[in-house]
């Protein structure tokens, strides 16, 4: 009996699947993915080889994670968010190693929102959805809009009111 929960229809490669963690339909996850405990992973998300989930991520439905990001306990990834791992991307020429991106832990990123390779995305921070986000965003920051801006900050007693 398996550790995690795989829908019939998912592809899961990787042998680094946390207790407790559930992969829902038409997901395909590579070999060298790393997947913590009690993550839910939604229907049709791709998940490439040099991409680490800590335990308890939420990753909607539709999003494809790629080489190089890192994404930390707690975090949330809405629909169709989007992630990029190339600055100056070419058909048929690859990168010797992909920049890092960072999503800390407990941040939230909304649906739709576009996450450029390379930056920082801080511990509780919230991206908006629809943002484009170009630079590091910092702890507890609301960020939204082409390109995102911080908006205000949130204090760790009103997570509740940004619900």
């Amino acid at each position: 009996m398996d550790k995690y929960h795989k829908h019939d229809q998912a592809i899961v490669a990787s042998q680094n699947i946390g207790k407790g963690t559930r992969i829902w339909a038409f997901t395909n996850i590579l070999p060298g993915a790393v997947i913590g405990e009690d993550c839910n992973i939604c229907d049709h998300v791709f998940i490439e080889n040099e991409v680490t989930l800590g335990d308890r991520v939420t990753v909607k439905c539709g999003v494809q994670l790629w080489d190089g990001l890192q994404v930390e306990d707690d975090v949330f990834i809405g629909p169709n968010a989007t992630f990029t791992n190339d600055k100056f991307p070419r058909s048929k020429k690859y990168p010797d190693k992909y920049p890092k991106t960072v999503l800390k832990k407990g941040c939230s990123i909304g649906a739709n929102a576009t996450i450029l390779c390379g930056i920082t995305i801080g511990e509780n921070a919230m991206v908006g959805a629809g943002a484009v986000v170009t630079k590091d965003v910092p702890p507890n920051a609301v960020v939204y809009g082409n390109p995102a801006r911080i908006q205000r900050y949130i204090g760790k007693n009103d997570v509740e009111e940004d619900q």
